[in-house]
């Protein structure tokens, strides 16, 4: 790996200290409309050996990418040598209580004269709108464009690099950590994406936020699935984001009716957060939902794979899911079976 020299800005170019070049980034970084950015010294996450027990316990399920990066997880420097500071961002996705109402509608018929309901699949909030990786990834280009104005060489992820987000998050005073694991902010709450630069430029960092959950534990309670097993432990293999998205095999039996109609993600402890009541919308468009993600009845999607399923006995399953917007086979499956009572692949056996 090519070897960065750290820039430590005691005085930029207009004169100004480090200080001062980290109040025109935190503005900047409002002005292309983040909600927070702050700064963490570069250093090993706090929580690596929890993480490496929980690899260890085989508690993040099928996710082998995470076992992959786990050095790097362990030490940003293994991702940007180097580094000297990460700045965190935030950016909030709420949009109100805008998710309508599901109804246990009396059933149509589609295709070939079978029932449908009308029920909606519910989808997690974050989803609700447009990909925020596409939406995010575009202003962190301007946040590096804007450091390496001062000699800074950088490192960004949204969601996707080998860095324990939460934990540099935590330490930069983006929120505290949840007994959910989810981070929490007084005035965001739970609702907002998250966004690192590592940068070998050395900036002021800032203090952590103070735990403020104390006694409350009702997001543990709220799982649908039991997955929070502890304050602060989760077991992937049982949460309901992991089985609808991550999974790619079946879901397991066991876990069916309790993920109900939710066909991407679950909102259950973030939603019984009390901190959530001090929640704004986001003043970010790209996040305003959708009737794709918020209007469409349950019955609808599978009515039109059924129909697919009729004019072509060889269209995938896969391919299915694909083509009617679903993350995943065994999120498709599910949503399939709530209305069928079948999977596509038994339906297709029986037509």
């Amino acid at each position: 790996m090519k070897t960065m020299s750290p820039s430590k800005i005691d005085n930029g170019p207009e004169g100004l200290s480090g200080a001062d070049w980290k109040a025109k980034l935190i503005d900047f970084a409002r002005v292309i409309g983040f909600d927070s950015c702050r700064i963490a010294a570069c250093a090993p996450p706090p929580h690596t050996d929890e993480f490496g027990n929980w690899l260890e316990a085989g508690e993040a399920g099928e996710m082998h990418y995470m076992k992959r990066g786990e050095e790097k997880r362990r030490d940003p420097q293994k991702v940007l040598l180097g580094a000297r500071s990460i700045v965190v961002l935030a950016l909030n996705y709420f949009q109100g209580e805008m998710e309508p109402a599901r109804p246990r509608a009396a059933a149509t018929l589609p295709a070939r004269g079978r029932a449908v309901s009308k029920r909606q699949g519910r989808i997690a909030r974050y989803a609700w709108g447009n990909d925020y990786h596409d939406v995010i990834a575009a202003k962190l280009d301007k946040i590096d464009n804007f450091l390496r104005e001062f000699g800074g060489t950088q490192k960004c992820y949204v969601d996707t690099g080998p860095i324990l987000e939460r934990d540099h998050a935590a330490a930069a005073g983006i929120g505290w950590h949840g007994k959910s694991t989810m981070l929490i902010d007084p005035k965001l709450g739970t609702w907002f994406f998250l966004a690192e630069v590592l940068t070998t430029l050395e900036l002021p960092p800032d203090a952590a936020q103070q735990d403020r959950c104390g006694t409350c534990e009702r997001c543990m309670t709220a799982c649908p699935t039991g997955a929070i097993t502890g304050p602060h432990r989760l077991d992937a293999r049982r949460c309901i984001s992991y089985l609808t998205i991550e999974l790619k095999g079946s879901i397991p039996l066991e876990f069916r009716p309790l993920i109900g109609d939710r066909i991407f993600g679950c909102d259950d402890c973030l939603d019984a957060c009390p901190w959530n009541r001090f929640a704004q919308v986001s003043r970010e468009t790209a996040f305003v939902s959708r009737k794709s993600t918020t209007g469409m009845a349950l019955g609808a999607s599978v009515a039109a794979a059924i129909e697919r399923l009729s004019m072509d006995a060889n269209v995938s399953v896969k391919q299915l899911a694909a083509d009617l917007g679903y993350a995943s086979v065994p999120a498709f499956s599910h949503a399939f079976r709530q209305v069928t009572g079948k999977t596509p692949t038994e339906f297709s056996e029986t037509k």
